[in-house]
């Protein structure tokens, strides 16, 4: 039987988007805020991190979790919860006994085994495909270049490492197609501050084409994807998502699509460059820089993003790098913004609760600027500086900090959310 919560198909429907394949268009209008469909995952799988906070198998964040009892690894919110991931969690829980602290494939490998044991257990169409099916995914195997595909090599000689006592593995081919799938194709599932909580294959939800103007955002209850439309949206319209961070300006975001997903994007942000200007924007003291030197600090913000990942002195490499960065851009260039972002990663991760709070305030009205309304980012953003204001007793510049993380979420996420629940008692000092 349909969940009462899922709309009926008939508000949405199926067609061939010009210039861009499969895509999905509302049969009817749509109000910001309002619920577009829900898609439970076909499979997914947490991330090692969160084990011992989340339920393996719902994703509910809760103390008191019952722990598998062989592996000791794998958390629970009840035995119904155990026994209904065990189809899944006994791929990974004997190995994990076996390989101790040697057992480490990537969250890719990990949830394509999971996709292969769904696929044998589910012989008919899930309700997560009910728009999509797994089998539909593009591969894209003819435009993956040679790194991709050495990578792809290595997770299947993971996969047969790790996961070979379960399985008749499918043939070479045929699993190189499916990592490529995955790998276009897989969602990450993330908390109300944007913190990673897990992968998982959502195919309905993959049916949407993208746009650096979307017209819906994709958020998350425990391992159900929900679509909520963040603009009117009317009769006949085609429905659009994000598949990146929309911060970055136009270059940026064609070069992250083109690497991943194989397109270039035609909308008409990317067509007129709009918020391209403000998102560089350079200094306004002292000689203004010329153009070759905004060229040259652009390729070295980028680099420096990608030094950063690989850095050992985290927090040093990214104050060296707004000093230099501060040379020509000014505090509000998203390469600015996204090493102080880094920064305040770091001090959070330090515990040092008011470096945190400085980098946060120096972030949170720029992403307001530069991101569209209703963003998560900009939500989580203030929902960590309400966070940070409360935990130093800055209750007053908590609580307004609170309540504008609050009413973006109340629109990506509806009024009903566990996360929206949570900032509420946190307003009411529960």
């Amino acid at each position: 039987m349909r969940s009462a919560l899922r709309p009926m198909p008939e508000e949405l429907e199926r067609f061939l988007s010009e210039g861009k394949g499969r895509g999905l268009r509302a049969r009817r209008n749509f109000h910001v805020g309002d619920l577009i469909f829900t898609c439970p995952a076909y499979t997914h799988v947490l991330t090692v991190n969160e084990r011992g906070n989340h339920c393996e198998y719902c994703f509910a964040r809760k103390e008191g979790l019952a722990k598998c009892g062989r592996c000791k690894l794998a958390f629970y919110c009840n035995i119904s919860c155990q026994k209904t991931d065990w189809p899944m969690h006994k791929l990974e829980c004997a190995s994990m006994c076996k390989f101790g602290q040697n057992w480490n494939p990537s969250e890719t490998v990990r949830l394509t085994a999971r996709i292969l044991v769904q696929q044998k257990l589910q012989t008919e169409i899930t309700p997560s495909e009910e728009l999509l099916s797994l089998n539909e995914f593009e591969s894209n195997l003819d435009q993956l270049d040679n790194e991709k595909r050495e990578l792809i090599e290595s997770d299947i000689a993971a996969l047969h490492h790790f996961y070979s006592k379960h399985f008749d593995f499918p043939d070479r081919d045929t699993l190189v197609q499916l990592f490529a799938k995955v790998n276009c194709n897989g969602f990450t599932i993330e908390d109300e501050e944007l913190s990673h909580l897990g992968s998982a294959i959502f195919p309905s939800v993959a049916l949407m084409n993208h746009s650096c103007c979307p017209n819906v955002i994709v958020t998350y209850k425990g391992t159900c994807a929900e679509v909520r439309a963040v603009k009117e949206i009317n009769a006949g319209e085609e429905i659009f998502t994000s598949y990146i961070d929309l911060l970055y300006p136009t270059e940026d975001r064609q070069d992250r699509l083109k690497d991943s997903y194989f397109f270039i994007c035609d909308c008409r942000e990317c067509a007129t460059k709009a918020k391209d200007e403000e998102k560089l924007e350079i200094r306004k003291h002292g000689e203004i820089p010329k153009p070759h030197d905004i060229k040259d600090m652009i390729k070295y913000s980028r680099n420096a993003i990608e030094e950063f990942r690989r850095a050992n002195e985290l927090l040093e490499v990214c104050e060296l790098s707004l000093d230099k960065m501060g040379a020509v851009f000014d505090d509000n260039n998203v390469y600015v913004l996204h090493m102080m972002y880094q920064a305040m990663g770091v001090c959070l991760y330090m515990q040092d609760w008011e470096g945190a709070l400085r980098y946060g305030q120096k972030i949170v009205r720029p992403y307001s600027k530069h991101y569209p309304p209703y963003s998560l980012n900009v939500a989580s953003m203030w929902l960590k500086l309400g966070r940070l204001d409360m935990g130093l007793e800055n209750h007053s510049a908590g609580r307004r900090s609170l309540r504008k993380a609050l009413a973006i979420m109340e629109v990506v996420h509806g009024k009903e959310h566990p996360y929206v629940a949570e900032i509420k008692k946190e307003l009411e000092g529960k």
